[in-house]
């Protein structure tokens, strides 16, 4: 696998410490549009872990690997170079050179992917991306925006800044139902079923063995149940910016 961070703007000599921020949460708590808005605003790098572990997902599923072998996708983990580009208003993700921004979101990929992310293997490659990725942009940008399940407990331990985004199952629900009415040919939205199966992602996310979705123990909890997209924002751009002047 390969780290790139295609599409950053390097720090300016007078600019704040690099800071680097682990948002972590379940589905539907606004995590993705929130992280991506705070590091465009901030002009930090971002990257989405999810999107990485739906890529070799898709990966998998395209190059005839069973993904319900565990023994299969874990010989297979370290075949596909996945490439994340970091830029907030234009994030892209490729696996071998092909672009998978569209691919990785189709309920194939979304029905397989908790299996072929719990494989340690699997983990273990995506999480050493992960870190290169972070370690590349403290260096060489004012920072990076990561956002993902187990980042501020396994794969940065060390963040800057740990934020844990939640809010109730029908808030989340919902704004996961409009995401894919907004999809084509997505109209008919059942809002229960939708529930239903984040809670079985949370579900499955939160019992497996190698690094589950968790809150860690230094990180800010933020309900963004009843905030709007904006105050979620607000309030983690308040956060970074409070922890860089602490810096």
């Amino acid at each position: 696998m390969a780290a790139t961070l295609q599409g950053a703007t390097p720090v300016p000599p007078d600019a704040p410490a690099s800071v680097v921020v682990a948002i972590d949460g379940p589905s539907g708590t606004g995590k993705s549009s929130t992280s991506k808005a705070v590091a465009a605003k901030l002009g930090l790098s971002y990257l989405d872990t999810g999107a990485q572990y739906r890529a070799i997902t898709w990966w998998m599923l395209t190059n005839g690997v069973d993904v319900d072998d565990a023994g299969a996708v874990a010989a297979a983990s370290g075949k596909p170079v996945i490439v994340s580009g970091t830029d907030p208003s234009a994030p892209t993700i490729t696996a071998d050179g092909a672009d998978a921004s569209g691919p990785i979101r189709t309920p194939e990929v979304t029905a397989a992917v908790s299996a072929v992310s719990a494989v340690p293997e699997v983990r273990a490659a995506i999480t050493a991306l992960q870190r290169e990725i972070a370690a590349e942009a403290a260096r060489t940008t004012a920072g990076i925006v990561v956002e993902g399940r187990d980042i501020g407990t396994t794969v940065l331990p060390d963040a800057d800044l740990k934020i844990f985004l939640t809010a109730s199952p029908e808030a989340r629900a919902a704004r996961r139902g409009g995401e894919l009415k907004a999809r084509p040919g997505d109209a008919g939205v059942d809002l229960e079923a939708t529930r239903e199966a984040l809670l079985r992602r949370d579900a499955a996310d939160s019992s497996r063995k190698t690094s589950p979705l968790a809150k860690a123990g230094d990180a800010v909890e933020v309900d963004t149940t009843d905030l709007t997209l904006e105050q979620v924002i607000e309030c983690v751009v308040t956060l970074i910016e409070d922890r860089q002047r602490a810096a």
